[in-house]
């Protein structure tokens, strides 16, 4: 077996000094100590088993056997490089390619905010955009399909020992009616007011669906849901035709603000979404992840990208 003192770290070091043919050059270009240098040459030469220097006053005078070692180390530290960076592409890591999975209800104003600072930081990154459900999202990201995804973290199991969370922002949740409607009122709405009126939902898997749920339990009714649709906006037009009445975060408010008119729920019904990024914890140090996890850090703090 390989002696254990004979390492590619020591092997880069023992390259340094034979470019550089001095301890403290070496130890400069690495960022290292000298003692270190000298440390990693000794050890190196001990791990060989054969003399690989000789002292010529306070200098290291490299042997024929030392310029044999190095031909080879090159080959070994370069092959090296090139197996971590080819498992690293293999794996999607590092890549000039995200895979950016978000809720519809998020590509309003956090989506473009961050892909905009995300472009100035890593102009040549190509960004892959994926709209779903939390569910959904989650399920592709747990299988390797997306690198990142923006979603309600409130309403989704997620192991934080494998996944890391950046927190962007918290929304509240509005009862949202046509604005024509006759029981629109001024202060916090009560969902048995509306006890038999209709309403529109999402399908099951969304964040606001499990919000919806929720609040219809705690009113002590079952609302009379009209039609299930898969994407916010579509249910918002449906509201905004008169077709029902829904469940909306207040990151809403935008779209149909003339049409629609979102209210406060009461507090008992009252819920908050916490909305984040999250991304596998083993792709943290991945340059294009750093750079998204920068942007939201910045987002959640409310700055504009540089």
């Amino acid at each position: 077996m390989i002696d254990s003192e004979i390492t590619l770290k020591k092997l880069e070091i023992f390259l340094a000094f034979m470019e550089t043919e001095n301890i403290a050059r070496a130890a400069e270009r690495l960022g290292l100590s000298g003692v270190s240098v000298h440390r990693a040459l000794h050890t190196l030469e001990a791990g060989i088993r054969c003399p690989l220097f000789i002292h010529q006053g306070r200098n290291l005078q490299p042997l024929p056997s030392a310029h044999t070692l190095a031909d080879y180390a090159r080959d070994i530290v370069g092959l090296t490089h090139k197996g971590i960076e080819e498992t690293r592409l293999k794996a999607g890591f590092g890549q000039q390619r995200l895979r950016l999975g978000t809720l519809y209800s998020l590509t309003l104003e956090t989506v473009p905010r961050l892909i905009m600072g995300l472009k100035l930081r890593r102009p040549e990154l190509e960004i892959n955009l994926t709209m779903g459900s939390n569910a959904a999202l989650l399920a592709q990201l747990q299988t390797q399909q997306l690198d990142a995804i923006l979603i309600s973290v409130s309403d989704s199991q997620i192991d934080p020992q494998r996944f890391e969370i950046q927190p962007l922002f918290k929304d509240d949740i509005f009862l949202a009616a046509p604005a024509s409607s006759a029981l629109i009122v001024d202060g916090p709405a009560d969902l048995q007011d509306f006890r038999s009126q209709k309403f529109v939902s999402l399908t099951e898997g969304f964040a606001t669906y499990h919000g919806f749920t929720e609040a219809f339990q705690i009113a002590g009714f079952e609302p009379e849901i009209v039609t299930r649709v898969n994407d916010i906006f579509s249910m918002l037009s449906l509201v905004q035709a008169g077709v029902g009445y829904t469940l909306l975060p207040g990151r809403m408010k935008k779209v149909y603000e003339h049409t629609v008119r979102l209210m406060p729920l009461c507090e008992r019904y009252q819920m908050r979404q916490t909305i984040a990024l999250v991304f596998n914890r083993n792709q943290q140090q991945d340059p294009n992840l750093l750079a998204l996890t920068a942007e939201s850090r910045m987002y959640a703090r409310g700055e504009r990208p540089r």
